[in-house]
């Protein structure tokens, strides 16, 4: 048993304890009634975004450590079997995406080919596509994705909270050659669209974006935004609907870009969206968003930290709600909710990087 430990170690691969071994969570969260919340995996901080494999597996970015996991959960039992190390040493590695058998992954700055040619569970080919990307800066992260038009599209916050920037790439969703050639600015006036995804159905790009710090407790809201090419979504000259800003505010530009789709309560840090499309949920889920809220940091009373779901009517959004709160307790927060994933069997995965955990949402057979 001893060497198969050491081996498993060798290998970047950590088996994990089951269910029956996992440690209770610190409290109690609340998720609808009928539906159910536990770990898939913890003890791993800084989780952020999230993708499947070809097989599957759920496999999610590390940037404080530089690493890309795979959680395989071959026995089905709702827990990650063992957490392999599938890359390393990478620069802040945030956005995925899995194509053709290769998983693309959007560093700081740059996006990077990944595959793994020999199937031992590691990477062993790595290709830098394209460094025409803004590195680092205030919001770092980089998210990545293809759209039903096959491009790669990547998104990149602004370098300050509210500027003008002299370089055009931040603030933006970008979209590239799946090579990573052919860079060019999709939308602009995007503070810090660090989630977006392609609605199932009319294919239309979504996204959620942050509103800019101190302008109080309640102003400017988060955003989810219907993203169109070439449009312009207001920062840093405007916030919400086509509010003029403060301190850069300039009506006649503010009368040319586009309003939120929806607002959501300032600060939230409105982070990874996920249309769900699967069976086992209720049907009224079927077509609806759920967005993480990461969570304030400079709010009194804290908002945030939570999972809520947008309604959708007529392929637009029509509300939001709570769905699963609770990492906020007392104004301490213990976890922080940054990406949702639907999995193949219709159940949701949320990320959670404060608290080092992966979560599992289901809607138990016995309750429906």
């Amino acid at each position: 048993m001893r060497k198969r430990i050491l081996l498993n170690l060798a290998l970047g691969i950590g088996a994990l304890a089951s269910g029956a071994d996992a440690a209770p969570l610190p409290h109690p969260l609340t998720v609808p009634r009928g539906f159910a919340i536990a770990p898939f995996v913890e003890g791993l901080p800084g989780l952020r975004f999230m993708a499947l494999s070809p097989a599957g597996d759920l496999t999610v970015s590390r940037p404080n450590k530089g690493e890309i996991l795979v959680l395989p959960d071959r026995n089905r039992d709702g827990r990650a079997d063992r957490v392999v190390v599938f890359a390393s040493g990478l620069d802040r590695p945030h956005g995925l995406a899995w194509r053709d058998g290769a998983l693309y992954v959007a560093e700081t700055g740059a996006i990077l080919k990944l595959e793994d040619t020999d199937g031992d569970g590691k990477v062993d080919r790595k290709q830098v596509l394209s460094r025409d990307l803004p590195a680092g800066g205030m919001h770092w992260t980089r998210t990545l994705g293809f759209g039903p038009d096959g491009g790669l599209y990547v998104s990149a916050g602004s370098d300050c909270n509210a500027c003008i920037e002299k370089d055009e790439r931040r603030a933006t969703i970008m979209r590239f050659a799946p090579d990573g050639s052919g860079r060019r600015i999709f939308a602009k006036g995007l503070r810090n669209a660090v989630g977006f995804v392609w609605h199932p159905e009319t294919k239309a790009l979504w996204a959620t974006d942050n509103g800019r710090d101190w302008m109080g407790n309640d102003q400017p809201p988060d955003e989810l935004n219907l993203v169109k090419e070439g449009a312009h979504y207001g920062w840093p000259y405007c916030w919400g609907d086509r509010h003029p800003d403060p301190d850069l505010g300039d009506p006649a530009l503010c009368a040319k870009t586009e309003p939120p789709a929806l607002a959501f309560q300032a600060h939230s840090a409105a982070l990874g969206l996920a249309f769900y499309t699967g069976a086992q949920f209720p049907a009224d889920y079927r077509g609806d968003a759920f967005v993480a809220f990461h969570g304030s940091w400079n709010r009194q009373p804290p908002t945030g930290y939570k999972v809520v779901r947008v309604r959708f009517k007529g392929g637009k959004p029509v509300s939001y709600e709570d769905f699963a709160t609770g990492w906020l307790r007392g104004g301490e927060a213990w976890g922080r909710p940054v990406d949702v994933l639907q999995a193949p069997d219709g159940s949701l995965m949320v990320s959670d990087d404060a608290g080092g955990r992966i979560y599992r949402v289901t809607y138990p057979r016995s309750t429906r």
